[in-house]
């Protein structure tokens, strides 16, 4: 895990080291994120301490649901506290074995419409504390398949400055964990392997193309693939970039979704389209047709941009 630092230039042109410390209280960093969850984290808040009933006999600190319709359990520590992951796990037995309450509380917050885009394959937990053992990381690197859990590392800083980092999980030489960081062109066979019990398929006619879209993703840098209902995510904290497939004769294409502002990209008719305000399938203001190598070349520096300012 490498450690952030951050630094500010000063009146002498010099740059100074800004030294980072944590929270006073920890519900300061709690009530700060759940304010600004959805920018932080692509997660739309639902509720905070909420009550998990006489069996599981907690209070998640955070309850909200993510840009690709997961469940998630959000649980903060001011410290380094070696319990937390621990905590994450329990509240996620919890969340998977209380559906219909967690479907009353969408749909009392978010109405019907999310309700019915909820993907509750794998519900997961983000964890947001000053920072994580080794023990940690071996546990959320080998539980990672079946109960996805992120650790995230916060410090806050001088004027305000707040500071959260993805922390990564310490995988075992002899396997990935599902959903990790991996490479082309092992990327493109575990996601095809995943998708066969999905909803979501990697049509025929488009294999070959998505091999080569996957590795120019895979190639700008280190992302996350997870696998939908109806795309495929390239995520760090946020999607990145959001993959859906278009087999149709007509218009057999892949349509990629990017997280940039489309008002500082030069649109070009069939292959860019702002999207912003248009209801569409993934996340990302900007739609980039692929349907050919050449045009996943030319993506190739939209991707760069967007995995550079995620």
């Amino acid at each position: 895990m490498s450690d952030l630092r951050v630094f500010r230039l000063g009146a002498n042109g010099r740059d100074v080291e800004l030294r980072g410390s944590t929270v006073a209280l920890e519900v300061e960093l709690q009530r700060r994120v759940e304010a600004g969850m959805e920018r932080m984290l692509g997660i739309r808040f639902l509720a905070s301490e909420y009550p998990t009933g006489p069996w599981h006999r907690g209070r998640v600190d955070s309850l909200g649901l993510d840009e690709n319709g997961v469940p998630v359990v959000v649980e903060f520590k001011k410290g380094s506290d070696r319990g937390v992951v621990l905590q994450a796990l329990s509240y996620l037995t919890w969340l998977k074995s209380s559906r219909l309450e967690f479907e009353s509380l969408v749909r009392e917050k978010l109405g019907e419409a999310a309700v019915k885009s909820i993907d509750w394959r794998s519900p997961r937990a983000v964890c947001v504390a000053a920072g994580y053992s080794w023990h940690d990381r071996v546990t959320v690197g080998d539980f990672g398949r079946h109960w996805p859990i992120e650790l995230v590392r916060y410090r806050v800083f001088d004027d305000g400055l707040l500071s959260l980092q993805l922390v990564e999980p310490v995988v075992a030489p002899t396997g990935t964990p599902t959903g990790r960081k991996r490479s082309a062109p092992a990327a493109t066979e575990a996601v095809e392997a995943a998708l066969l019990p999905a909803p979501v398929e990697v049509p025929e006619c488009l294999r070959a193309l998505y091999g080569e879209l996957d590795e120019a993703l895979s190639a700008a840098g280190e992302l996350e693939v997870v696998v939908l209902k109806h795309y495929v995510a390239y995520k760090r904290l946020l999607n990145v970039a959001s993959v859906v497939f278009r087999p149709s004769v007509s218009h057999r294409a892949i349509l990629l979704y990017l997280r940039l502002d489309p008002d500082t990209v030069e649109l070009e008719e069939g292959f860019t389209r702002n999207v912003r305000g248009i209801g569409h399938l993934g996340t990302g203001d900007l739609e980039v047709r692929i349907a050919s190598s050449a045009d996943v070349e030319k993506a190739v520096p939209l991707i760069r941009r967007a995995v550079e300012e995620s």
